[in-house]
């Protein structure tokens, strides 16, 4: 029986057998913090969710699986952290009406001066910090400014 269910939600989610073996050997101590946690890619409700009302769409090249219901509703069940910035501008158009057809069917045209999209990197160690941050290894020394004293 468990094995069918397994199977069930993996054919209707498009989970590859890989991650089939994965999800049966996933211990009693993730089970549990996947069931209490929603920024651990779904909960149990957006899973059940997901299995008896969602349709794939599509994934992105970071491994997020895009939804769609027969009422219109969109979602997205991320390969990881759920964060937001990780959703690329195509399928962000799609997920929030911008567009009606997904990536996968219609792709958004690039211009070449465009750079690929990057999350968000705020509050890592690779987040942007000028050349006077205290974040850098040797900050630089502040020539445009001279602190007051009193004569």
């Amino acid at each position: 029986m468990r094995r069918h269910i397994h199977w069930i939600l993996a054919r209707k989610t498009g989970i590859c057998q890989a991650s089939q073996e994965k999800v049966r050997n996933m211990g009693i101590l993730n089970t549990i913090l996947r069931a209490v946690t929603w920024w651990n890619s779904q909960t149990w409700g957006t899973q059940l969710y997901t299995w008896r009302k969602g349709e794939r769409v599509g994934e992105d090249d970071q491994g997020n699986v895009f939804y769609q219901s027969k009422e219109g509703r969109r979602w997205v069940i991320f390969n990881g952290e759920a964060e937001a910035s990780r959703v690329s501008p195509e399928w962000h158009g799609w997920l929030h009406y911008t567009w009606d057809e997904p990536p996968t069917e219609k792709p958004v045209v690039h211009k070449d001066w465009e750079k690929p999209h990057q999350e968000n990197l705020t509050g890592t160690s690779e987040a942007y910090a000028p050349a006077g941050s205290l974040r850098q290894a040797q900050p630089a020394d502040r020539t445009d400014y001279e602190a007051w004293a009193p004569e």
